[in-house]
C-alpha cells in the first residue's frame, strides 16, 4: 500500500515538474513579508523560497507507535506517511519558519555550498523522522491521539495547530508561546498573558528554592527569587507563533475575503498558511496576482538516517524547483493564517498593522476580530503549561538540548 501511495504522489510531483515557469508580469511578488520584482529581483526570490525548510513525506523510518485499545503501542504502526500525512508535514513548515526567524532571522539565506549556523542545524534536529525529535513526525501523530486523531488519519489545519501548541510546551529550548485563536477571535490579553508566563521555563531551570538561583550566604531564598525575577525581566517576552484557524466560506473561498487574505503575506510577521484543497495539504508561503505561491510536500523522500549530534543531510529539506501555484479562488476555505512575532513590540506592531491593512477594516468582510480584552462569557484564559505525559511510543524529550550530549557535538556539524 505504501508503494502504491507512494508512485501516486511521486507522479503528481513529477507532472507539476512540466509546469510553466513563474510568469513575467508587473505585479510584485511577496514572500512572507518580503516584496520582489521578478524583473530584476528573481534570483533573490528563488533564493528566498529555497532557504525555507521543505518538508515531505518520508518513507522507511521507526515505525510510529499505534493506537491500541487507547495504549500507544510502539513499533506497530507505519513506517511512511505517504498518503495521509501532508498537513503534519505543513505543520512542520510553518513551525520551522518561526524557528528560523527566531534564531537566524527572517534574512537568512540557506546556501548548499557553506557552512550552517549551528542553530540551523539544532533546529532541523528537531524535526528529523524519529521518535525523539520533539518535533518529529512520531510525536505529531502521537499527540493528535490526543485530539481525537487515530495514528495514520488525515488532520485538518485546526487540528495540526493544536498539536504544534502541545509539543510546544516540551520544547525547552526555542520557548516558543503558540497560541490558537479561537472563534475567529484574537485576543490581546491572552496573548500578552501568556507570551509573559514563565511557569514552563522556571521549573526547568529549579534550584533549591524553586528557581534557577541559589541563594547566596546570608541570603534567604526569598532574596534569591526576587533576584532571579529581576534578572528575567529583560526576557520575560517569549517569542509568538500566532495560528489563527479560519474558515473563509462554505465550499470555496469567498472573493470578499481574497485581498484581505493576500494582505497577509505582505506583513512582515508573516509565517505562512495551513491549507490546500480537500485532502490535500500545501504549505502557502507567498502570492503573484491571482495565484498563491507554496511547497508542496506530496513528495515520498527516503527518511535521513543520522545519529544524535551528527551533521544531517540537508539537501532533501530544502525544494530547488520552481516553486509551485495554484488559483486563489481553488483554495479550499478551511485556513490556518500564522504570524511569528519575536518581541512584544513585534506582536503590537502586527496588532496595529492589521486594522491600518485590509484585515480588520470593514466590520462585515473582516477574516477574524482582534479584541483587546477576554471576552466575559468566554472561560478564563489559563496559559498552557506542560503537562505529565507518559506513553509507551515516542519519548517526549525536555529539550532539543538533550539531542547533543556536548557543545563539542556542535562542532562536527560545522565541519
Amino acid at each position: 500500500m505504501e508503494a502504491v501511495l507512494a508512485k501516486y504522489e511521486n507522479q503528481i510531483n513529477a507532472f507539476s515538474d512540466f509546469l510553466e515557469d513563474l510568469p513575467e508580469v508587473d505585479e510584485p511578488v511577496w514572500i512572507l513579508g518580503a516584496c520582489y520584482d521578478l524583473k530584476t529581483k528573481k534570483s533573490e526570490l528563488l533564493s528566498d523560497v529555497r532557504s525555507r525548510l521543505w518538508f515531505t513525506y518520508r518513507k522507511k523510518f521507526s515505525p510510529i507507535g499505534c493506537c491500541v485499545s487507547v495504549v500507544l503501542q510502539e513499533g506497530r504502526g507505519p513506517s511512511s506517511d505517504a498518503g495521509w500525512g501532508c498537513m503534519l508535514r505543513c505543520g512542520q513548515m510553518i513551525l520551522a519558519q518561526a524557528l528560523v526567524c527566531r534564531h537566524l532571522g527572517r534574512d537568512w539565506r540557506w546556501d548548499p555550498e557553506k557552512r550552517q549556523p549551528k542553530e540551523y542545524h539544532r533546529i532541523l534536529h528537531c524535526f528529523l523522522d524519529k521518535k525523539d525529535s520533539c518535533y518529529s513526525i512520531h510525536q505529531m501523530a502521537q499527540m493528535g491521539v490526543g485530539e481525537g486523531k487515530s495514528v495514520g488519519e488525515w488532520y485538518g489545519p485546526n487540528t495540526v495547530a493544536q498539536v504544534l501548541k502541545k509539543l510546544a510546551l516540551f520544547d525547552d529550548w526555542n520557548t516558543l508561546a503558540v497560541y490558537v485563536s479561537m472563534d475567529n477571535t484574537v485576543v490581546i490579553e491572552d496573548i500578552k498573558k501568556q507570551c509573559n508566563s514563565r511557569a514552563g521555563e522556571s521549573r526547568s531551570r529549579a534550584g533549591p528554592c524553586g528557581r534557577g538561583e541559589e541563594p547566596a550566604s546570608g541570603q534567604s531564598c526569598s532574596e534569591a527569587e526576587g533576584r532571579t525575577l529581576q534578572s528575567q525581566r529583560p526576557l520575560d517576552w517569549r517569542p509568538l507563533l500566532l495560528v489563527i484557524p479560519l474558515r473563509m466560506g462554505i465550499n470555496s473561498i469567498n472573493p470578499v475575503y481574497i485581498q484581505a487574505f493576500k494582505e497577509c503575506f505582505k506583513m512582515p510577521q508573516s509565517c505562512g498558511v495551513l491549507g490546500g484543497k480537500p485532502n490535500l495539504a500545501y504549505y502557502f508561503i507567498g502570492f503573484i496576482d491571482d495565484e498563491l505561491i507554496y511547497l508542496d510536500p506530496h513528495t515520498t523522500q527516503q527518511a535521513v538516517d543520522t545519529e544524535s549530534g551528527s551533521a544531517v543531510d540537508d539537501q532533501s529539506y530544502h525544494c530547488q524547483r520552481t516553486p509551485h501555484r495554484m488559483k486563489i479562488t481553488s483554495l479550499d476555505p478551511s485556513v490556518a493564517l500564522g504570524f511569528f512575532c519575536k518581541s512584544e513590540e513585534d506582536f503590537d506592531s502586527w496588532c496595529d498593522l492589521g486594522f491600518q491593512q485590509e484585515l480588520l477594516k470593514k466590520r462585515n468582510l473582516r477574516m477574524f476580530e482582534l479584541v483587546e480584552k477576554h471576552p466575559s462569557h468566554w472561560p478564563p484564559f489559563v496559559p498552557p503549561t506542560k503537562p505529565e505525559v507518559q506513553t509507551t511510543g515516542a519519548e517526549f524529550i525536555e529539550s532539543p538540548d538533550k539531542l547533543f550530549e556536548s557543545e563539542e557535538e556542535f562542532e562536527i556539524l560545522n565541519v
